[in-house]
C-alpha cells in the first residue's frame, strides 16, 4: 500500500512539473547569437599545465606553509609583508615608507604601515596576482600586484630600488624583501644617520655610561630577515659602505637577471616554479659562459659556486671574529639547526642577534646593554645576573660592522645573488675594525 502511494505521488509531481513547463515556454522567435563559451577561456589556466601545478608546486613555499600571517595578525606595521590585506593595502595605496615627526609627542612613527581593517590574511595566489580575474581571459595574466619601484623603509624612503629587467617584476619581490631600518630607539625614533657609521668610524656608538646613545642595542637589534633585495640591487642601497681595499661593484645579476629567473626556472623536484626554490635547482641559470671560466652545470655542487659560497662563509666568520670584544663574541651563535634559519652558513653558527642578555628572549646572553642596577622592569635576579655580565660598547665602525654582517649572512645565498658587493662590505668591514 505505501509502495502505490509512493508511486501515485511521483506521478503527481512529474504532471505539475510537465504542467508548469507548458504555462511558462517563451513563444517560438529567432534564435539569439551564440554565446562565449565561458569553459573555453577558464581553461587557458584551469588546467592541469598551469593553476594546478602552481598550486600543488606552492604548497611547498614558505610563503603558502608559513605561519607569520597568524603570528601577526592585526599587526598593522609588520602586516605589508605578512599579511595578505595588508600587502594589497599598501600596494593600492601607494603608501610611503617615510617617517613622519609626531608635534604632540615629538616623535618620528614609520608611515609604512597599513591600516587595522588590512591587518589580516594568509599569503596566497591573489597576494601576488591581486588582479586575476578582471577579464578572464590571457590578458590578465600575470596580473602581479604591483611592478613598481620599491620605495625603501630602511632608508626612511630616500632611496628607491627599481630593477628594470623581465618588464620589472622583481620589484614585486623586492617590495617584502628589503631590511627593516634601524630607529634611534634612545632618542626620538628616527632612523640613525647611517653615513655618520661610515665617515666618523672611531666615534663611540654606544657605551653603557653614556646617556646621549642612540640606541641602545639588544638581542634583537637587526635588519629584520629580508636583506636579499638590498643586496640583490648592489652598491648604495644595502649595508655600511665602508672605504677599504676593494671598490663596491656588483654582479651581473644586478641587471641581467630577474629574481624569478632563478627562484621561478623549470621545475626540478621541490625547487622552481611556484616553490619559489632556487637552491639545488640550476635550470634558470644562463650556462654560456657568463660566469667566467666554463659553464654552469645543472651540479648542485658546481664548483663555481661552492668557490664563492666557501669564500664568503670564511668573511663571515673573520669579521664575527673581529667584532669580538675581549674573547667573548657579540654575534650570537645559534645551534639550533630548526629555529636558526641560517645554520651550516657559517662554521659557528651565527644567526644574526646579538648576544646580549635578555631575560626572555635571550637568557643565555653573556653580554649586555644594561646599566648597572638597571630596573628595567625585570626580577632582582635577573638584574643582579645582569650586572654581572660584562658591559658592551660600540664603535661606529663596530655597529656598522654588524649592520653588514647582518645584510650579508640573512640575504641567505652566501654571496650568489651579488657576490662583488658582498665580497666587498664584508672584507671592508673586516679591515676597518681594529
Amino acid at each position: 500500500m505505501k509502495k502505490t502511494n509512493i508511486f501515485l505521488s511521483f506521478i503527481a509531481i512529474a504532471t505539475f512539473v510537465v504542467a508548469l513547463a507548458g504555462c511558462t515556454k517563451p513563444k517560438d522567435g529567432a534564435e539569439g547569437a551564440a554565446g562565449k563559451d565561458a569553459n573555453e577561456t577558464c581553461k587557458l589556466c584551469h588546467n592541469a599545465n598551469v593553476v594546478e601545478a602552481a598550486s600543488t608546486q606552492y604548497e611547498l613555499s614558505k610563503h603558502s606553509w608559513g605561519e607569520a600571517a597568524f603570528a601577526e595578525a592585526g599587526n598593522t606595521g609588520c602586516g605589508p609583508c605578512h599579511e595578505s590585506e595588508a600587502f594589497k593595502y599598501v600596494c593600492a595605496n601607494n603608501t610611503p615608507s617615510t617617517f613622519t615627526l609626531s608635534t604632540t609627542t615629538n616623535k618620528w612613527t614609520n608611515d609604512y604601515a597599513s591600516v587595522s581593517t588590512a591587518a589580516y590574511g594568509e599569503i596566497s595566489c591573489f597576494t601576488c596576482h591581486s588582479s586575476l580575474h578582471s577579464t578572464y581571459g590571457s590578458a590578465d595574466l600575470p596580473a602581479l600586484t604591483t611592478v613598481a619601484p620599491v620605495s625603501m623603509t630602511f632608508f626612511a624612503g630616500a632611496k628607491t630600488i627599481n630593477l628594470t629587467q623581465d618588464g620589472g617584476i622583481s620589484n614585486l619581490c623586492v617590495k617584502c624583501h628589503q631590511p627593516r631600518p634601524f630607529t634611534a630607539s634612545g632618542q626620538n625614533g628616527r632612523i640613525l644617520n647611517y653615513d655618520s657609521l661610515k665617515n666618523f668610524p672611531t666615534d663611540v656608538f654606544f657605551d653603557t655610561t653614556l646617556t646621549t646613545n642612540r640606541l641602545k642595542p639588544g638581542y634583537r637589534t637587526h635588519t629584520h630577515y629580508g636583506t636579499i633585495g638590498a643586496i640583490y640591487a648592489g652598491v648604495g642601497f644595502a649595508g655600511i659602505e665602508f672605504p677599504g681595499t676593494l671598490s663596491y661593484t656588483n654582479s651581473k645579476h644586478t641587471t641581467e637577471t630577474s629574481c624569478q629567473d632563478c627562484h621561478m626556472a623549470t621545475v626540478s623536484g621541490a625547487a622552481g616554479g611556484h616553490t619559489f626554490k632556487a637552491e639545488g635547482n640550476l635550470n634558470g641559470c644562463n650556462v654560456t659562459d657568463c660566469h667566467g671560466a666554463g659553464t654552469v652545470t645543472t651540479s648542485a655542487t658546481d664548483p663555481y659556486l661552492g668557490a664563492v659560497k666557501t669564500e664568503i662563509k670564511g668573511l663571515l666568520g673573520q669579521l664575527a671574529a673581529k667584532l669580538q670584544q675581549g674573547g667573548r663574541e657579540i654575534m650570537n651563535r645559534n645551534a639550533d639547526a630548526t629555529t636558526n634559519l641560517w645554520y651550516g652558513h657559517t662554521t659557528n653558527n651565527y644567526d644574526g642577534y646579538l648576544n646580549i642578555y635578555d631575560p626572555i628572549n635571550n637568557p643565555t646572553g653573556s653580554t649586555t646593554s644594561f646599566k648597572a642596577n638597571s630596573t628595567s622592569g625585570f626580577s632582582a635576579a635577573q638584574i643582579a645576573f645582569n650586572n654581572t655580565l660584562p658591559k658592551l660598547m660600540l664603535t661606529n665602525a663596530q655597529f656598522g660592522s654588524i649592520i653588514n654582517f647582518q645584510m650579508c649572512l640573512r640575504e641567505y645565498s652566501l654571496g650568489i645573488h651579488n657576490y662583488k658587493y658582498t665580497k666587498a662590505l664584508l672584507t671592508n668591514s673586516i679591515a676597518i675594525l681594529p
